[in-house]
């Protein structure tokens, strides 16, 4: 009894299922969760495939960049206004300053578009935009760079950061 209630307990749990690494132990990732139903009809707890999606808007406006072929179509090439995040899995200052600008980025309502960019995994992209320190943040219009900034920032600088970026 009590393993199946532990059992339970821990399938309970959502699980991210978009793919990318967690950026600390417990965090949720706010675009895709599943919750799987354990059914205790049986001796043996089996988890069901039943799940619930919750697509969040944050998710249509930020993206993670794969490799430089992908940041060339949908950063330069992007007709919308970009704000590209060079962050690391280890920077205690990324970690909080990712979900603010995906918050306010989420409130433009698609007028502008957010890359995060891993500096581990995309050295050559962080040498080529002198990132050397993060996190660092640049503002891209038409694939070139408007605008930047490293280190935290609160969320009224981020938004005039933002307004600078989306014009009037």
């Amino acid at each position: 009894m009590a393993q199946r209630l532990l059992l339970r307990r821990f399938l309970s749990f959502g699980r991210s299922v978009s793919g990318s690494a967690q950026p600390f132990p417990g965090y949720q990732s706010p675009c895709i969760q599943t919750h799987g139903l354990l059914s205790t009809t049986s001796a043996n707890p089996v988890l069901t495939s039943a799940r619930t999606i919750h697509l969040s808007p944050s998710c249509r406006v930020t993206f993670n960049v794969q490799n430089n072929d992908d940041f060339q179509d949908r950063v330069i090439g992007s007709k919308t206004p970009v704000i590209v995040d060079f962050h690391a899995q280890w920077c205690g200052p990324c970690k909080i300053l990712g979900p603010r600008l995906e918050k306010m980025v989420a409130k433009q309502q698609g007028k502008v578009l957010m890359a995060k960019v891993d500096i581990d995994d995309h050295t050559d992209l962080a040498l080529e935009y002198q990132v050397s320190a993060v996190p660092t943040v640049l503002a891209m219009k038409n694939g070139a760079v408007i605008d930047q900034f490293v280190g935290l920032k609160d969320e009224d600088q981020l938004e005039a950061f933002l307004k600078k970026l989306i014009g009037p």
